[in-house]
């Protein structure tokens, strides 16, 4: 297994991994430094990133781990020489602590790989979870929760479960049933983004009766204190994948962008649930019963979906601008959802105002993900025909291009 052709720690490159993370502050104190990483020895270490891109050919998935010291959005990632896995793969882990834990659609085996010396991957223990009656892992990274070394969490879907196992042993210890997650004639999704408050680990849940959006919101709450957990739910809308805490400590939650998009070719079909925003407490585990808005009317009307975090308890809704790609007919919502014509709103949700237009970032596919890259924000988006991932910086909100490969890529990691 060796490392990508990128994989240069020449004074130029390292130079041009400099330049593309200056811009604004990445904290409110001004300080636009970003964290080269430490090494175990007190002194600062070149970065290492771990990008896992999925390229499909005739309809079969081949995954590729690509490790990369040097980032340049002129030069397209190269999945040359990267370790390669079968099927959609999936890589999660801790940042900076040097190993990522991969597994695939093509089976229940979660492989650790280690961050070798000499900048290549080594295998380091495998565990599976077939005997949970898992078969494929292929969803989304975040569907692995690391509480530490030694305590991880996956969300199964299919099973209707939460798996807890050891990634410093690589040992299965046990599992959570939660039978509230399964919907009859319903497929259960998860947010991309799941939340950490306190002891707690928040993971909401989306339902669809295939295309259609299932009008039910749910949210699994995790202590991981006791390895308890429960399904909390509520009926007043649908799709409801996405969250943030507010500057007051409760839990706002929104409907994913695909929610919003099928609202909108649906037309005043009234079987099709209005995108909303909640409000949960992550105390109480209960939903606010009192606190409900459609999510266009917080901005000027538009189709509106997802609430992605962003500083200081804000976050951001997507608004589709009809502008950039309006929509026909026979518009299918899934097309439109990753259509480069998603606009960020700032919003603070529990300041009670209505959002506001972000004008210096650029529009993206809707339902975006969110990584941390020494100590910034990026996003990634879609494009050409979902044929290539970007990555965009999001933390001083120009949305500049901050790297970019073939493929489709639901995980990053930095290791170092």
């Amino acid at each position: 297994m060796k490392p990508s052709p990128f994989l240069r720690t020449s004074a130029r490159l390292l130079l041009t991994l400099s330049l593309a993370f200056t811009a604004a502050a990445c904290s409110d104190d001004g300080d636009s430094t970003p964290d080269a990483g430490t090494d175990t020895d007190g002194g600062t270490t070149t970065p290492m990133y771990a990008f896992v891109a999925q390229v499909s050919v005739e309809g079969n998935s081949t995954s590729y781990i690509v490790l990369t010291e040097t980032l340049d959005p002129a030069t397209p990632l190269s999945t040359t020489n990267a370790t390669q896995i079968n099927g959609r793969a999936l890589g999660s882990g801790i940042a900076k602590t040097g190993s990522i834990f991969v597994s695939s659609s093509a089976g229940a085996t979660v492989t650790r790989y280690n961050l070798t010396a000499s900048n290549t991957l080594e295998k380091a223990g495998e565990v599976t979870f077939a005997g949970k009656g898992v078969t494929s892992i292929g969803e989304y990274q975040n569907q692995f929760q690391f509480v530490s070394e030694t305590k991880a969490y996956y969300f199964d879907g299919r099973n209707s479960q939460v798996i807890i196992w050891n990634p410093k042993d690589m040992t299965l210890t046990n599992s959570i049933s939660l039978p509230e997650m399964t919907i009859a004639g319903s497929s259960t999704t998860f947010a991309s983004n799941p939340i950490h408050v306190a002891n707690k680990v928040l993971m909401p849940l989306g339902w669809r009766a295939g295309a259609a959006v299932t009008k039910q919101a749910g949210i699994i709450v995790v202590d991981t204190t006791n390895d308890t957990a429960m399904v909390v739910k509520d009926d007043r809308c649908g799709y409801v994948r996405d969250g943030i805490v507010g500057t007051d400590g409760k839990v706002y939650l929104a409907t994913e962008a695909y929610g919003a998009a099928e609202k909108r070719v649906s037309g005043s079909n009234p079987s099709v649930p209005t995108p909303c925003l909640l409000k949960f407490d992550p105390v109480t585990n209960t939903y606010d019963k009192d606190f409900f808005k459609e999510l266009g009317t917080l901005t000027n009307g538009g189709a509106t979906g997802s609430l992605l975090a962003g500083p200081n308890g804000t976050g951001y809704l997507r608004v589709l601008d009809e502008t950039v790609y309006p929509v026909a007919p026979d518009t299918v919502a899934r097309t439109l959802a990753s259509a480069v014509a998603w606009k960020w709103w700032k919003i603070d949700p529990a300041a009670g105002t209505n959002a506001t237009l972000v004008d210096t970032l650029p529009a993206s596919t809707g339902s975006s993900f969110l990584y941390e890259l020494n100590g910034r924000t990026v996003f990634s988006e879609f494009t050409n025909n979902s044929g290539t991932t970007n990555y965009r910086e999001l933390t001083d909100l120009s949305g500049n291009l901050v790297a970019t490969h073939q493929g489709l890529s639901f995980s990053f990691l930095q290791l170092r």
